[in-house]
């Protein structure tokens, strides 16, 4: 969840450019986006509380461990939902609201209740979820959407595979037990590693597309590259290794990965 609000945060940075980002626009869209993104997480355990207790990860959740009434759930997060939608549309603009709305919709209905229990491509559609926040900042201080708020959208997407096949890697065990389609589960570990690989080729391409949309400079460039190398390099670790110890190594340098390529973003476009 941190995540996706540096992730929001970064869009409004790059989408003002050197111009300054109104304080409060900047501290509404992070209370709104994090409402948003809480609510969703709260009506997926709702939904997911029976799953959620047959894995070792997730049994200590508040509903599956009998903190929280699963009925309390729903309704916190409907009016979490609530709370976002009305803070952007009316203290930012709407079409941050609405983009908020259809991120929570996203995640809940079409990842959680259509694909996450049916279909292998449950995380390859389902990404777009965890990329609609860089619309919603990227909205939030424009407006509008241009072509290089998609090309955000397009990084955070193809990172989602190969950032959470490397999890379903280390916790195979736990979904199969509770029948989820997971790559691994679904394809098999090897077919998982393959295709991490394959995801993470595609998301370093895909980091370099800010350069010529003359989004980003040099410094940049630079820092895409580099951790570029460093995300394929454990792609391939990972393919050749095989062990837990890889699946962990990898699944933490993905997180580190998007976490500093956006920060590199925003140093780009504040100091450079």
């Amino acid at each position: 969840m941190v995540l996706l609000i540096f992730t929001t945060v970064t869009a409004m940075v790059v989408a003002a450019g050197k111009e300054p980002i109104p304080i409060q626009t900047l501290l509404l869209t992070i209370l709104g986006g994090s409402l948003a993104a809480g609510g969703s997480s709260a009506l997926n355990q709702y939904i997911d509380r029976d799953m959620d207790g047959k894995m070792s990860r997730t049994k200590n959740r508040p509903i599956p461990a009998g903190r929280v009434a699963p009925v309390n759930a729903l309704v916190f997060g409907l009016a979490l939902i609530a709370w976002s939608v009305a803070l952007l549309g009316f203290f930012v603009n709407w079409l941050s609201a609405v983009l908020a709305l259809i991120g929570a919709l996203y995640y809940v209905v079409v990842y959680t209740i259509l694909l996450k229990r049916n279909t292998v491509l449950n995380i390859l559609i389902g990404g777009g979820a965890g990329a609609i926040p860089v619309l919603v900042g990227w909205a939030a201080v424009t407006g509008t959407l241009a072509p290089a708020a998609f090309v955000l959208f397009a990084i955070v997407f193809y990172w989602t595979p190969p950032h959470s096949w490397a999890l379903a890697l280390l916790v195979n065990s736990d979904y199969a037990r509770a029948d989820v389609p997971m790559m691994p589960v679904a394809r098999g570990e090897e077919a998982a590693r393959v295709q991490i690989l394959l995801y993470s080729i595609q998301l370093v391409v895909l980091s370099l597309l800010p350069l010529p949309f003359r989004m980003l400079g040099g410094f940049y460039l630079v820092a895409a590259i580099v951790l570029g190398v460093g995300m394929l390099h454990e792609s391939i670790q990972l393919l050749n290794r095989k062990t837990g110890a890889a699946a962990r190594r990898t699944y933490k340098y993905s997180t580190f990965y998007l976490a500093l390529l956006f920060l590199s973003m925003i140093i780009d476009t504040l100091l450079f």
